[in-house]
């Protein structure tokens, strides 16, 4: 397990990229941002002293903790002080609330590219000056920069990423039934009732966050679908209605639909968290064999149970539920400014830049759409796979589709597809029904 020793020796690496950053802003002379390593690259940095910032983003417990380290060492390199505010999954509906209460903070993080194109359209946030914009371009493929912008100008920028097709398992409940890591849904199914058989649950789901749910259906169809109609579904250009996402509901109803493979059945699995859905996953003795999440379920392992990654909890790829094999599906949360104070932007620069970066990754649960964050500086093997991952499949890569969504759709809680897919999760033979709800709940969200 990662001990508190261990988490303690990646903080010494944390303030270490810290003191990179320092070093780098004591420099008369830089290489400017993008030149070279996290260290040898970085840019002075402006002084911010007196200035004070407001960051409003998703995180809570071990993730905040981490992400304050970055603001940390920004707040060392400018003397800006920096308040943060966690708001969960409610972090859109926050922001837009203190919009039009008139006190937006000064920078926010979300992971919804479908509600930051509706702020920006709507001039809420401000796009992105061009010493950011040179950043960016000096550090990031040109996908990451598309997908924050809008009209033509940058407006957002991921700066915390996601590889959403890692399957976990606990190891020593496969062992118990005698089963390898499936690579197929199929092979899923048979191995899920291997463990049924074994007297082991085979998996949890966190159900009470209906976003978990989109993920599940999203590396269905991608899978099934091809990328092609991933992104003409996600841009509805076809209806929800269409023959692809029946399949993919059919296909998930497999699962969803038989009570003994899941953790409570349906209905335990929508009083289900997400963070329970893992921690029970890992527990002693474990609720469940396997739990389906993003890479950063493993800051929930290492915070809220003693399983050891890469011993007690390993992960595979999602399983291949139809011809399009190694894909990814993804998210990541983007950094947006909601005014263009001078300070504000100084920020956003730093958060794009891999002297950020190094921070967070050197902590685990974390993966950098920076491609000057190299793939050693992840603490450990399983987060090198997951880098890994991301990286390698290329073409069939593709952003969160909920998240991409306009956010009275895609990104409300209890309100339309994570609704949706709850009440599938609820009655998974209403496959039709599902998918005419999908549909009219899609129809009323505005697709400009």
């Amino acid at each position: 397990m990662r001990t508190a020793t261990g988490r303690a020796a990646r903080s010494v690496a944390a303030v270490a990229a810290a003191g990179l950053v320092l070093a780098a802003c004591s420099s008369t002379s830089s290489n400017g941002p993008g030149s070279g390593g996290a260290a040898s690259s970085a840019p002075t940095w402006a002084d911010l002293s007196g200035k004070h910032l407001q960051v409003l983003a998703e995180w809570s417990g071990a993730e905040q903790q981490d992400f304050q380290k970055v603001l940390d060492a920004f707040t060392a390199a400018t003397h800006a002080t920096i308040s943060y505010q966690g708001a969960g999954d409610n972090t859109p509906t926050v922001l837009q609330s203190k919009i039009a209460g008139g006190a937006p903070p000064d920078v926010a993080l979300l992971a919804q590219p479908g509600v930051i194109k509706t702020l920006a359209q709507a001039g809420s946030v401000k796009p992105f000056t061009q010493d950011v914009v040179s950043e960016i371009d000096a550090d990031y493929d040109p996908g990451w920069k598309s997908l924050g912008t809008v009209g033509g100008q940058v407006y957002s920028i991921v700066f915390k990423a996601a590889n959403k097709s890692t399957f976990w398992y606990n190891t020593a409940a496969f062992a118990q039934a005698g089963i390898q890591p499936p690579k197929t849904w199929q092979d899923l199914l048979k191995d899920a009732q291997a463990l049924s058989d074994a007297g082991v649950t085979p998996i949890s789901i966190g159900g009470a966050d209906g976003w978990t749910l989109t993920d599940w259906f999203e590396n269905v169809y991608l899978s099934q679908a091809g990328p092609a109609m991933y992104d003409k579904l996600t841009h509805h250009q076809i209806p929800w209605t269409d023959p692809s996402v029946i399949q993919a509901l059919t296909t998930l109803g497999q699962l969803f639909g038989d009570q003994k493979l899941i953790a409570g059945g349906d209905s335990g699995a929508l009083q289900t968290t997400f963070n329970d859905s893992v921690t029970q996953t890992f527990t002693t003795p474990p609720k469940a064999a396997m739990v389906y999440e993003g890479d950063f379920s493993s800051t929930v392992i290492t915070s809220t149970t003693k399983a050891k990654l890469g011993a007690d909890a390993k992960f595979f790829p999602f399983p291949a539920a139809g011809s399009t094999t190694n894909f990814v599906t993804g998210g990541g949360d983007a950094a947006i400014a909601l005014n263009d104070n001078p300070a504000t932007m100084e920020l956003i620069k730093f958060l794009a830049s891999p002297q950020a970066d190094v921070i967070w990754a050197g902590e685990g649960g974390f993966l950098s759409p920076n491609k000057l964050v190299p793939i050693s500086t992840y603490p450990d093997q399983i987060t090198q796979q997951e880098a890994t991952m991301l990286q390698q499949a290329g073409p069939n890569f593709r952003f969160d589709m909920s998240d991409q969504a306009p956010g009275a759709f895609g990104g409300t809680k209890g309100a339309g597809e994570w609704k949706d897919l709850q009440d599938f999760l609820a009655n998974p033979s209403d496959v039709q029904g599902t998918a005419k709800q999908l549909e009219a709940d899609a129809a009323k969200a505005s697709w400009s």
